[in-house]
């Protein structure tokens, strides 16, 4: 069972692309939750650009009735720049009010120790009923409800999904408090797997009430909010069972309370009046102007477009389609996905994503089941897994910030980064599944997700910077989906009863060669990569491909 509060990785996609696509329009390749823009340009919801309202010296606005005759050195306040104000004003303090709710949808002291508590007398389950009867559920419902959740999180326009996670969390820790069945436990994991699902909507909730250039900010905000309030639940919950010697059902209590007030604030939560997908009849009209202009590109000599297919803008997507197809955002970023599979660097961080995160996630389920069993809890015996997850928490946001500073050509070294990181990862998984020392299995877990933490918010940038915010959206919606599938697949086979039911021990024996495959696979096609380079320098800098002649990509700063 794991620390369950997982982090939605989209708020990283922000940051760091301001100063590597420059002012561009959203059909230019713009990040999911691209931010600030330079330039003298402001953008619009149609994703096309107006130029800034620009004074003429000496106090004269030519063309503007309403600021005519004006003497110099007054300012006329206009209705448009009231109502700006008003905006952005009413912005700032949504943005606080989100932070504030995700702080405090984070605050469950109990959730560090849900497996000490099955397994405690309190519940009296057995740890082969929580390994392979209970635990399972979480991955199959998880499955279930991810696609679902991820299309009607923006067609309902993400409120509605985050009463849902409310909901879910409250009917979690209900069962954890009063319920003592399998049949209940099996049901809270199910619950879990919503929670879970819709963790989508508070990543994606600030694009649809911000302005774009407010985004990366709002989006660092609340990104940060989220990670204190894990860090503080996580610290709570091992003062309260360390110092305290507070009961699992006295703790299961407190993380009630804590989630019904985190649904009522999401109950006050403002509903957005657009979204990615759905609801975007605001840009129709800016689809026709797009086409016409293409239309008359085509007509003047040597106009054609030069972009390339990962880049296009959505409404210049499948031509070919239904009308029905032409009118669907979706439908066109369903047909754009394939160019995504042609280009070897997105290709290799997408398969990062499904293959290594599936392992990270299976590692996270069932690592507490395995630190029980080093360590079993009794009434003499204190557990420390909030003092655990606090600290890997922090390390993992500390590695997910240094990573903004990393400076290196990744189109070159990202298979041996990655090669090598997840062979340091493998040797954590051998030595958590043989060793008997708890503390040692303690640092070994918080290192391996620091590692990860450490590849997130690289992947996220190399996949975003050639992305518009649509198709990233997906393409991050499809890569988690496939990686789902395959922890499911994975669980069935070696963890549910149904299939080989190991012990954790075996189970952990058998991440260590999953992520040792990987590694071999990473280290190879690296070799690969360097040697195809290295050839083509000594046959001569012309020949060198465009890639390998560009300027190395450096991130930003994540928080």
């Amino acid at each position: 069972m794991e620390q369950r509060s997982t982090n939605s990785p989209l708020p990283y996609i922000s940051k760091g692309l301001e100063n590597k696509l420059g002012p561009t329009t959203m059909a230019e390749g713009e990040s999911p939750e691209s931010g600030d823009r330079p330039g003298d340009e402001e953008e619009t919801e149609t994703g096309l650009k107006e130029p800034t309202h620009v004074d003429h010296p000496g106090g004269e606005h030519d063309g503007d009735p309403e600021t005519a005759g004006v003497p110099p050195g007054e300012k006329a306040t206009s209705p448009t720049t009231e109502e700006e104000a008003k905006n952005q004003w009413t912005s700032h303090w949504t943005v606080l009010f989100l932070c504030f709710y995700g702080f405090m949808a984070s605050i469950k002291p109990g959730e560090p120790f849900i497996t000490p508590n099955l397994l405690s007398p309190e519940k009296n389950f057995t740890r082969e009923e929580v390994t392979n009867e209970i635990s399972p559920v979480l991955s199959y419902s998880y499955m279930a409800v991810q696609v679902p959740i991820f299309l009607l999180t923006d067609y309902l326009r993400y409120k509605p999904i985050l009463i849902l996670q409310s909901l879910s969390q409250v009917a979690v820790w209900l069962l954890l408090f009063l319920g003592s069945s399998l049949l209940e436990m099996q049901f809270m994991e199910f619950f879990y797997g919503i929670t879970m699902a819709c963790r989508v909507a508070y990543s994606s909730y600030i694009f649809s009430l911000v302005k774009p250039e407010l985004y990366q900010r709002a989006a660092g905000y609340s990104r940060s909010a989220l990670l204190i309030g894990v860090f503080s639940s996580s610290v709570l919950g091992q003062l309260c069972m360390s110092l305290g010697n507070v009961r699992h059902t006295s703790l299961s209590a407190a993380s009630l309370g804590f989630v019904c007030f985190g649904l009522f604030l999401s109950l006050c939560l403002p509903w957005p009046k657009r979204s990615l997908f759905f609801n975007r009849k605001h840009r129709q009209e800016a689809a026709l102007a797009a086409a016409s202009q293409a239309e008359l590109t085509k007509m003047k000599p040597g106009g054609e477009d030069a972009r390339s297919p990962v880049m296009s803008s959505p409404t210049s997507l499948c031509s070919g389609a239904s009308s029905w197809g032409r009118d669907s955002v979706l439908v066109q970023m369903l047909v754009e996905v394939k160019h995504v599979v042609r280009s070897p660097r997105l290709r290799l961080w997408c398969l990062w994503w499904i293959f290594n995160s599936t392992g990270y996630y299976l590692v996270l389920f069932y690592v507490h089941i395995l630190w029980n069993k080093v360590y079993p809890a009794t009434e003499n015996k204190h557990v420390y897994n909030g003092g655990v997850e606090a600290a890997s928490t922090l390390l993992g946001a500390i590695s997910s910030f240094s990573a903004g500073y990393v400076k290196i050509r990744w189109n070159i070294w990202s298979e041996l980064v990655i090669g090598l990181i997840t062979a340091l990862q493998a040797g954590l998984l051998l030595l958590m599944g043989s060793t008997d020392d708890i503390w040692v299995c303690y640092v070994s877990y918080a290192l391996f997700r620091g590692f990860y933490q450490f590849l997130v918010p690289i992947a996220i940038f190399q996949i975003a910077s050639s992305l518009t915010k649509e198709l990233c959206a997906l393409v991050f919606g499809i890569n988690t989906f496939l990686g789902t599938i395959l922890k499911s697949i994975i669980t069935l086979i070696i963890v549910d009863k149904r299939g080989l039911a190991l012990d954790v021990h075996t189970q952990f024996l058998v991440y260590f060669v999953y992520f040792a495959v990987l590694t071999v696979i990473y280290l190879v096609c690296a070799a690969v990569v360097i040697v195809r380079h290295y050839r083509s320098q000594l046959k001569g800098g012309d020949q060198a491909t465009p890639t390998d002649q560009a300027t190395p990509t450096e991130l930003s700063p994540v928080l």
